[in-house]
């Protein structure tokens, strides 16, 4: 029974990957905030150790682990960006708690799986499809500290480290209620502002980024294994939009909703101005392409002979989610 280690069960993408690993051959300990309401994991009650630890308390989380004995981190906990903390908080968070267990993996030979995220490429990669040789852009400081984070790992790995990192792109699925929903949700009031050129989107079903997850837990892998993790394909914008609108109202988007591309320039400029890196994000990713090269993961999908994920018609879990189905 390997004794494992999890961060971010009280998230979408930690809490749907530790419904999946629950079984007899992991004895897990999972890291939770401190004050963190028990409803966000009571689904887990008996079923895991429960340990209060915030991944900002640096010295907290080194004395916690120089007393452990895991044989594998499973680090997916991270602060997300757009939300108010000091870049200190941020970097703590999801730089040095990184720091830690990447010192406590190499001190112990324990396995490291991280989920990092495609925003090291920036929202907006600087190349088309982003691939492994694409620079990074810290376009805003999550991405930086994520940047970093993966800096930290790398460098371990030329000492011996065995870590894997995912990168997952934007997720949907059932219970989720960022960009997927929020599109959805604007679609579905006739509110989504569609610009009138073509756009590449890269999405993520849940069920993608569980398995690459489990992959990395259920084997071995050669150190230094990096998985862009997205839909099998990227879809055009104005065709997801069209397939939710037909979803919702039985009819295609109305075309007098489209607007000029000359407006979302203007509108990313005040965003800009404003330095409001939430606002300059949701400007960037419906009016700019951004889509990933997922093949090394996908040849692995394919050799198991296991289905992949396709946003249309696969996004249908969202609309189902809105829908309250």
């Amino acid at each position: 029974m390997a004794k494992l280690l999890i961060t971010g069960i009280t998230g979408f993408v930690g809490a749907a990957v530790l419904r999946q690993i629950i079984t007899e051959d992991h004895e897990i300990t999972a890291l939770v905030r401190p004050q963190t309401d028990p409803g966000r994991y009571q689904e887990f009650d008996g079923k895991i150790t429960i340990q209060q630890m915030s991944l900002s308390d640096t010295a907290g989380l080194r004395d916690y682990l120089s007393g452990s004995d895991f044989e594998i981190i499973m680090h997916i906990g991270a602060l997300r960006g757009g939300r108010k903390a000091s870049q200190q908080e941020y970097y703590r968070s999801n730089v040095s708690s990184t720091e830690q267990m990447v010192d406590y993996c190499l001190g112990h030979q324990a396995r490291l799986i991280f989920c990092s995220s495609v925003g090291v490429y920036g929202a907006i990669p600087q190349e088309l499809p982003a691939n492994y040789q694409t620079s990074k852009n810290p376009d805003n400081y999550y991405h930086y500290t994520k940047i970093e984070a993966e800096k930290i790992i790398g460098r371990a790995i030329l000492h011996g480290l065995q870590a894997a990192i995912i990168r997952p792109s934007i997720t949907y699925g059932k219970g989720d209620h960022g960009f997927p929903y929020q599109l959805i949700k604007l679609v579905a009031r006739h509110q989504f502002p569609l610009i009138n050129k073509r756009i590449w989107i890269h999405l993520c079903h849940i069920d993608a980024l569980v398995l690459a997850f489990k992959l990395c837990l259920g084997k071995e892998f050669e150190s230094g294994l990096v998985w862009n993790v997205a839909d099998r394909e990227p879809v055009q914008l104005n065709a997801l939009v069209n397939f939710i609108s037909r979803q919702l109202h039985s009819k295609n988007y109305p075309s007098i909703l489209n607007v000029d591309r000359v407006f979302f320039g203007f509108g990313e400029k005040l965003a800009r101005l404003a330095r409001n890196e939430l606002f300059i994000s949701r400007f960037e990713l419906i009016s700019k392409s951004w889509f990933y090269d997922v093949q090394s993961y996908y040849k692995i999908i394919e050799d198991m002979e296991l289905k992949p994920h396709y946003t249309i018609p696969d996004i249908q879990i969202t609309i189902d989610d809105y829908l309250g189905k």
